[in-house]
């Protein structure tokens, strides 16, 4: 297996991929690599206003939304400190909780996708993940995880959004498919099962 493997997890909220994220970097640090576990949107001061974007305590529309991702992205990608590039060429495997492709499902159930996609276009040559992990689960379910788990919701946290956030993640699988290497996982199945099928195709990309 490389030593600085690039793994994105995508998938709408509440499919697991946070859980799965931690397995894989687990398992990757029981084999002796290194390992960056990180997240979107980051702990800076932008993701932070993100956040509070989300929870309510702050109101924006939606390019000011994108636009904020985007920002927050590129620090996420060249912070002198913890950067992913930076990590990367430290030979850390890095593991993201979401990257520019949840800003072409998440964005485009508001905004045209050909203009979600040119924004996140620096972010996508920087640094394109070896491979994306799609865990894909039916939006009553995630719905059912999320009400069961947290005690507020975000904005995007409804079953209709989640819907549609589905059907865009798919949109954008297709349209980006053939650049990119998008893994597709079930993600009704039990956790340890599921993280097994991901190490076993992790595995193959050494």
């Amino acid at each position: 297996m490389n030593q600085n493997l690039f793994i994105a997890f995508e998938g709408i909220d509440g499919s697991g991929k946070s859980t799965q994220a931690e397995m894989l970097a687990a398992w990757m640090e029981s084999t002796g690599r290194k390992v960056w576990r990180t997240a979107e949107p980051t702990k800076r001061p932008v993701g932070k206003m993100i956040r509070d974007i989300f929870s309510g305590k702050q109101i924006a529309d939606q390019k000011v939304i994108a636009g904020l991702f985007v920002a927050d992205r590129l620090d996420h990608l060249l912070n002198e400190d913890d950067g992913m590039l930076l990590k990367l060429k430290n030979d850390f495997c890095v593991i993201t909780d979401r990257y520019y492709l949840s800003s072409y499902a998440y964005h485009s159930v508001h905004m045209d996708m050909d203009w979600v996609i040119q924004a996140n276009a620096m972010s996508a040559r920087l640094l394109r993940p070896d491979v994306h992990i799609f865990i894909d689960v039916p939006p009553e379910v995630s719905m059912q995880r999320i009400q069961s788990s947290r005690s507020e919701t975000e904005m995007y946290e409804n079953l209709e959004n989640l819907k549609k956030v589905r059907e865009t993640y798919l949109l954008a699988i297709k349209k980006v498919g053939q650049t990119e290497n998008i893994l597709r996982f079930d993600g009704t199945m039990a956790p340890d099962q599921l993280a097994k099928q991901i190490q076993e195709a992790i595995k193959k990309l050494g």
